[in-house]
């Protein structure tokens, strides 16, 4: 058994014998998805605050690595960051949880529908709030049994639908169950009070970013020089991503020796302008592509077929005219990465199946540049 098993009980109950001054205020939202989550949460986000009363505070709790897109929320929405790799480690983990049962919340809402009972749902119940939402969960054999059991200490459950629907939507639904109110999911597009400022770029640039924490959805350097070598003479390139990329992937590094390629390290803060300026983003579905489209930018996506039905390609009323998906149908599309195929090439085979033909051509329609 887990340590935190045993303590957990302990340190709970220590912390409802402490005192806690004043009347719980305050939403607190917990979205435990990555920096791609993050991008598509900020655009319903505004949906889930109108749950708070007149003056109440809304907080968002964000894994930290995903805090990283929190500069897309509004800025009167407070964000609690926690590294979840360290929430096993007993004493970050009761100081965390002290710290949000001592924040007082009225209500909780975990907006995820994957939970792991030990990690986003332990945070939840941790803060002892007199009112909790969930939408019940994806179902999940390891941890089944303790994830239906913990289903009696949500206040409010709400089923959403089956295990492939798209993110948004989903959110949607729930925002829609829990304010009382109908309204159409959002198109995955920032308001305008939400875009950064636009930085300006000398000529004509498209970005790319080939990089995936899954390495088996990454499509082959070969085919991004053949891209590059189809766009305009006097055409800019910039390979977005952590310097860390390249050292994984140092295949890579051979396209930063073409005419007009460099490399963008920029953090997404600041890369949100520039690509504000791009005439064209052309990035696997990650986070850079949900970045991109929510700017309203000119954007392909080479997608896997592994996520089908859930994230991308995006539901039809939420998908910008601005915003291409690429990707090879499977008979086993939406196995959400557990590919039951040996890889090609060391990709998955839905994305060793991209035709290169194909994507060259999109580029050149998408930037209006005739072959």
């Amino acid at each position: 058994m887990k340590l935190h098993r045993l303590t957990d009980p302990v340190f709970s109950l220590k912390r409802i014998l402490s005192l806690r001054r004043g009347k719980p205020s305050g939403v607190l939202l917990l979205s435990a998805g990555g920096l791609g989550d993050t991008v598509l949460f900020s655009l319903v986000l505004p949906r889930f605050a109108e749950l708070a009363a007149a003056g109440e505070t809304v907080t968002v709790l964000l894994r930290s690595d995903a805090a990283r897109m929190s500069f897309l929320f509004p800025p009167e929405v407070q964000v609690v960051r926690v590294d979840f790799a360290r929430l096993r480690q007993p004493f970050y983990r009761r100081r965390v949880f002290a710290d949000l049962y001592r924040s007082h919340y009225r209500l909780v809402v975990s907006t995820d529908f994957l939970r792991h009972p030990d990690l986003d749902e332990a945070l939840a119940f941790a803060c002892a709030a007199p009112e909790t939402a969930a939408m019940a969960p994806r179902p999940w054999p390891k941890y089944q049994r303790r994830l239906t059991a913990h289903a009696r200490r949500w206040t409010k459950m709400f089923k959403s639908g089956g295990s492939r629907l798209d993110k948004v939507v989903r959110w949607a639904r729930f925002a829609d169950f829990l304010t009382g109110r109908a309204v159409p999911a959002p198109k995955v597009t920032l308001v305008p009070e939400r875009l950064p400022a636009p930085v300006a770029l000398d000529q004509p640039t498209v970005f790319i970013q080939p990089f995936s924490a899954v390495k088996a959805k990454q499509s082959p350097p070969d085919l991004y020089r053949r891209v590059i070598a189809a766009l305009p003479e006097g055409w800019r390139v910039r390979i977005a991503g952590h310097p860390s990329d390249l050292d994984k992937n140092p295949d890579y590094r051979a396209l930063l020796e073409l005419p007009g390629v460099s490399f963008e390290p920029a953090p997404f803060s600041e890369l949100a302008g520039l690509l504000r300026s791009a005439r064209l983003v052309i990035s696997v579905d990650t986070a850079c592509m949900h970045l991109a489209a929510a700017l309203g930018v000119p954007t392909l996506c080479l997608a896997s077929a592994a996520y089908v039905g859930e994230i991308v390609p995006y539901a039809a009323e939420i998908t910008p005219a601005t915003v291409r998906f690429l990707w090879r149908p499977m008979d086993c599309a939406g196995c959400l990465g557990d590919c039951r195929f040996d890889p090609v090439n060391s990709m998955y085979p839905c994305v060793a199946a991209l035709d290169v033909a194909e994507v060259v051509a999109a580029v050149l329609q998408m930037t209006e540049v005739r072959p």
